[in-house]
This record gives structure tokens, C-alpha cells and sequence, in this order.
């Protein structure tokens, strides 16, 4: 009983959520269309310059850059402290998104790799407990989904402090280098920064909501297990 009184509460306060946070994923995707900026960023560097000329502003050029142009996301990966930037040549984007790249990779070292160790271990003890409890050999039902539901709030805290601070100083980077190269006129980098605002405005929090969510439906798969097994 006391599993099926978790899960709904955990299910109403997803909608809740998803109402507050205006969560529409069609919507996230295609926020950044816009073909007048697209125009306008076609004067910037290519992906790979841009990258370089904001890791040297930010004092960290050890970093090594690759192109993946048949990935649509771009990343910093901390471990081989790399960044990876997809296929976004043609978007507006493309400059507030190396930035934020960059800026990851000037965070704290050691949330970074807090990061991406906790977040395999927490993927690997989920994929464990629910294995088994499908094969009827875990005791404690209740103690292991406390256990889950602790890990799942630690990985979202760490996740969600690393997204937001490059979320939000991306724009400001952005908007400096742009006025350092000096390509775009006043108004026309006016333009692409109202561009960064609409996507981070809606982003940030769809971002947030986004994670909470991924956490909360791992917690709720345990908990129909539980109650099929």
C-alpha cells in the first residue's frame, strides 16, 4: 500500500511541475530556429575557432577540441577533459552553446568528476536493484528505494548546479565575444543576445524540470517492480 501511495504522489507532483515549468519538449527543440540569427552568426568562426578563441579568453587552452558532425549535442567530457561540438554550424545557437562548453570546463574539477562517477555508479545500483527485485532476491524493498530516492537527489543537486551556472554565464560570454570581434553591429548583437534570453528563459527551466523528471522515473520504475514483484 505504502508503494502505491509513493507513486502517486510522486506522479501528481510530476504534472504539477510540468504545468509550473511550462514543460513542452516540441516546443524545447525548436525554440532555437530562427533564420534571421542563422543568417547573422554565419559571419562568426567556424565552430572549432570560436571554441579556441573562448577557452583562451577563459584561460584554459589544454583543452582538446573534436567535431562530431553526426552528433546533434555538443559536450564537455571532464574525464578526458575534451569538448565535443555536434552538428550546429548552421545555428544561431551554436555560439552561446560552445560557450557554455567552455565554461564547463572551467568549473570545479572535482564536482566534474563527482559528476560523472556518481552518475554511472547511481545508473549502475538502479539497473542492479531492479534486476534484483525482477528475479525476487532483494530484501528490503523499502530501505533499497529510500537508497534510490537519496542517490537519485544527490546526482540531480550536482547535475543541475553544473548546467545552470553555464547555462547562465554563457550568455554573458557569448555577448562579450561577439562585441570583441566586432563583426556584428551593436543592434545586430542586440538581436542574437534577445535570441540567447528567449531560449534560456524557457531552457533553464525545462532543463531543471527535465532532470527531475529523469530522476523521478527511475524512482517510479523501482516502485512498479516492487508491486509486480
Amino acid at each position: 500500500m505504502e508503494f502505491i501511495i509513493i507513486g502517486t504522489i510522486l506522479l501528481i507532483a510530476l504534472l504539477i511541475l510540468e504545468y509550473v515549468f511550462d514543460y513542452h519538449q516540441k516546443e524545447l527543440e525548436h525554440i532555437g530556429e530562427d533564420k534571421e540569427l542563422d543568417e547573422l552568426a554565419k559571419a562568426y568562426p567556424s565552430n572549432k575557432q570560436i571554441c579556441q578563441e573562448y577557452l583562451k579568453k577563459l584561460n584554459n587552452e589544454k583543452v582538446k577540441i573534436e567535431e562530431n558532425s553526426g552528433a546533434e549535442a555538443s559536450l564537455y567530457i571532464a574525464v578526458t577533459d575534451k569538448i565535443l561540438i555536434g552538428d550546429i554550424q548552421k545555428s544561431y545557437t551554436r555560439i552561446q552553446t560552445i560557450a557554455h562548453e567552455c565554461l564547463h570546463s572551467i568549473q570545479s574539477r572535482k564536482l566534474l568528476l563527482f559528476n560523472f562517477i556518481f552518475s554511472n555508479f547511481y545508473l549502475i545500483y538502479f539497473i542492479i536493484i531492479c534486476a534484483l527485485l525482477v528475479l525476487k532476491v532483494l530484501p528490503y524493498k523499502m530501505l533499497f528505494l529510500v537508497i534510490l530516492f537519496i542517490f537519485s537527489i544527490i546526482y540531480y543537486c550536482v547535475r543541475v548546479y553544473l548546467e545552470n551556472d553555464a547555462m547562465i554565464k554563457a550568455r554573458f560570454l557569448a555577448k562579450e565575444y561577439m562585441e570583441e570581434k566586432r563583426i556584428s553591429s551593436k543592434e545586430e548583437i542586440q538581436k542574437l543576445v534577445e535570441g540567447f534570453d528567449k531560449i534560456n528563459q524557457i531552457g533553464i527551466a525545462c532543463i531543471n524540470y527535465h532532470f527531475f523528471r529523469e530522476i523521478m522515473i527511475k524512482v517510479l520504475i523501482f516502485i512498479i517492480l516492487c508491486l509486480l514483484f
